[in-house]
């Protein structure tokens, strides 16, 4: 093994995944024709290709000047290629460049130094380059290009942050390189990355097929979800069998999170177990075992896979949700305000949902296109609501509406961007629309117990109570982490619908010891222990709800609900007037001498 110092540059598609899921055949073909106009360029300024990634390469020059005016060179000619195409079909890279000592291994390198090349192409703007300063510093005073200092970035497994200088054609790169004008990354570069290791087998070998099997079923659930990526069978299996540390092998697939697990079958009984890893530091974020009769070998296959996804999906979420809060840095993107609305949203109280809200706002407001920002302030808008903590109005909806929409607009393959649309429609008793949209979410991803859930929220305003706690019953059994949805809620509603009042009141029991405060819960219960003849719990029970919201009325609080059959919302207004909550908002009359006065 070589050590030498070199130039590395690194280069990818902008969009590339979204350009081959619209025309996979043409995408290649483009990207082929492009690379073959390209190479003669990097020949010239001396470099090689050291490796051909599906969207970019990986080059190494032995002069950082040849290295950043190649890296100029191609740009240039990629926007006068792009000139002449119409806009869905022009291709942009974005390269990054750096020098350092690096090792090499036969036709590979590696090294710190090779991998904040790597980092810095996902910095660059599509079009553009981004450029380290001190490969920048060391070259500038050749280069006749202009160059403008974008600030400092923590680079993920780089100690140290690295200044960055960078170029775009037309002089465009004068960036302002205040904290607001940063680069926001693209899509793919927003989200965590999810390797999911061969499951290792401790059985026989003949059921070898099976934990394989079990990895490759997973790593597809996992795929569908859209606010992390996964990566390829082909980037983990070939760590099977090999006694690897997990940090050392997150390193060299570059995984922010790892799945390991292992199958163990005992006649006709087969136990499952997994880890969800935060590599970096070992710590274990998430552990669960299962344990099935064979059976139907596939249909338990699926089951399995099915709870493992609906359990590791939501602790993904809330590990990046914990992301912000170990962040030094003040200088935050779309992203990382997101991510801060996130880490408050799942605190689950008044003053955080405020401070979300705010965030997710600011989200929208310097990326536009963040699609899971705007779905998860229609959430939370419509939650306020429901816990009482936001006034409902004509806006409020009008606005989370539209929120949902844009959200299934800008990502269409997202089941949480449909799975909002559903049930801001179901909340406003638009019943068709409501289950046109959760079926397209299920469709999408029928491993999103979310999306099973939201269809159970179409079953309960139709008035079909027992579809809907089948499937809340099956979201709660293998997703009920989520604060996304409010599942002890909705079962609370939907047996109090059925006149089964104890188990409703379980239900709401529930619910409460996650949020005490809850307008909806507190509400139900009240008219359940009335409709159940507890004539003085149904009494404190609303003494509690209306010292907490005393503005409230039955006729007030109705207002919510646009429930399709006239007999749930007459049960439900029965039941709270039983309760003692007020039908209509009291108003005092004066007498006639103080009206004179």
């Amino acid at each position: 093994m070589e050590r030498r110092l070199a130039a590395i540059a690194c280069a990818d598609v902008a969009g590339y995944s979204r350009m081959m899921g619209a025309d996979e055949a043409g995408t290649h073909a483009a990207f082929k024709a492009h690379r073959s106009a390209i190479f003669p360029i990097i020949l010239n300024h001396g470099g090689r290709v050291v490796k051909n990634t599906g969207d970019g390469f990986l080059l190494e020059f032995p002069s950082i000047v040849g290295a950043i005016e190649s890296a100029i060179a191609m740009q240039e000619m990629m926007a006068e290629r792009n000139h002449h195409l119409p806009a869905d079909r022009t291709m942009q890279f974005r390269l990054g460049v750096h020098m350092g000592d690096i090792l090499a291994d036969e036709d590979e390198v590696f090294g710190d130094d090779v991998n904040i090349a790597v980092r810095l192409e996902a910095i660059a703007a599509p079009g553009g380059v981004a450029v380290s300063a001190k490969a920048y510093n060391e070259a500038s005073r050749h280069l006749s290009a202009s160059f403008v200092a974008a600030g400092s970035y923590r680079l993920k497994n780089i100690e140290e942050t690295v200044d960055v200088w960078t170029w775009q054609p037309g002089g465009s790169s004068a960036r302002d390189p205040g904290p607001r004008n940063k680069p926001i990354l693209a899509p793919q570069y927003r989200t965590a990355i999810v390797g999911v290791l061969p499951f290792t087998n401790l059985s026989d070998s003949a059921d070898e097929y099976f934990s394989d099997g079990l990895t490759e079923d997973l790593i597809h659930a996992l795929s569908l979800q859209s606010f992390y990526r996964v990566l390829s069978r082909s980037s983990t299996f070939s760590f099977k069998g090999k006694d690897l540390s997990t940090r050392l092998i997150a390193r060299e697939i570059d995984a922010t999170y790892l799945i390991r697990g292992s199958v163990r079958r005992a006649g006709t009984k087969i136990r499952v177990t997994a880890d969800l890893i935060a590599p970096e530091n070992g710590e274990q974020l998430w552990t669960g075992r299962y344990d099935r009769d064979i059976g139907d070998l596939f249909a338990m296959q699926d089951e399995i896979t099915t709870s493992l996804s609906a359990a590791i999906a939501p602790e993904i979420f809330r590990a990046e949700a914990s992301t912000p809060a170990r962040s030094l840095s003040t200088d935050l993107t779309a992203w990382d305000r997101f991510l801060r609305g996130l880490s408050h949203y799942y605190r689950q109280t008044k003053a955080d949902f405020e401070t979300s809200i705010s965030l997710f706002r600011e989200a929208i407001a310097l990326d536009p296109a963040l699609s899971i920002a705007r779905a998860y302030l229609a959430t939370i808008q419509v939650q306020g609501v429901q816990y009482g903590w936001i006034r409902s109005t004509r806006q409020l909806w009008a606005e989370a509406m539209e929120l949902a929409e844009s959200s299934v607009r800008l990502d269409p393959r997202s089941s949480f961007a449909f799975s909002i649309l559903s049930y801001l429609h179901a909340m406003q008793g638009q019943y068709e629309a409501a289950l046109g949209a959760a079926n397209r979410a299920v469709e999408l991803n029928p491993y999103d117990m979310g999306a099973r859930g939201v269809l159970g929220i179409c079953h309960l305003v139709i008035g079909e109570h027992r579809q809907a706690i089948e499937l809340f019953s099956m979201a709660v059994q293998r997703g009920n982490t989520d604060p996304r949805y409010q599942w002890a809620a909705l079962n609370a509603f939907s047996h109090y619908l059925l006149g089964q009042y104890d188990a409703s009141l379980s239900w709401a029991r529930e619910a409460l010891y996650l949020n005490p405060n809850h307008l909806q819960v507190l509400a139900v219960r009240a008219a359940a222990l009335a409709q159940s003849g507890r004539n003085e719990e149904a009494a404190t029970a609303t003494e509690v709800l209306l010292s907490h919201f005393p503005g409230l009325s039955v006729e007030r609080h109705l207002r919510n609900f646009r429930w399709k059959s006239p007999a749930d919302t007459a049960r439900y207004r029965e039941g709270l007037l039983k309760a003692g909550v007020p039908f209509g908002k009291l108003t005092l009359v004066e007498s006639a001498p103080k009206r004179t006065a």
